[in-house]
């Protein structure tokens, strides 16, 4: 266990997937759910955050960390389509008779899109929350 720790403020380096990211922010944002970016210790100085759904109470000590997946992203990340405005482009397009399915379509591509972009804002550094408060590392994307 060299260099490995109970202690998440070991963390120098956050290693996560971009389709881990964009996966808990539409869980988040679609259902509602407290879907996060899981952090197991033991804690080194580079840890993996994996997707996790499910508690957040745990009988272990340390706990695992759980980071919100909007901590990651910048500020002028996009935000994620939503039908209505997807509609509300159909119907103004001159070009495009409105339909149910062409609009479900629209709306495909527009999250697909989204998903795409999002992955351009994740940030080089982001603060993440511990027992003992904030804890600044920086945040290495997996393929």
């Amino acid at each position: 266990m060299d260099g490995e720790s109970a202690d998440p403020t070991r963390i120098r380096t956050l290693a996560v997937t971009a389709e881990d990211i964009v996966a808990a922010l539409e869980a988040r944002i679609q259902r509602d759910s407290a879907v996060v970016l899981r952090v197991t210790p033991p804690f080194s100085g580079r840890m993996r955050a994996r997707l996790h759904a499910g508690p957040d109470e745990y009988d272990e000590e340390p706990a695992p960390l759980h980071v919100s997946p909007e901590a990651l992203l910048a500020e002028s990340a996009p935000s994620y389509p939503r039908p209505a405005d997807t509609e509300d482009r159909l119907r103004e397009d001159p070009d495009a008779e409105y339909t149910v399915e062409r609009h479900h379509e629209r709306h495909r591509e527009a999250v697909t899109a989204w998903r795409e972009r999002v992955r351009d804002h994740v940030r080089d550094t982001a603060t993440i929350e511990t027992a003992d408060g904030p804890h600044e590392v920086s945040v290495s994307v997996l393929g």
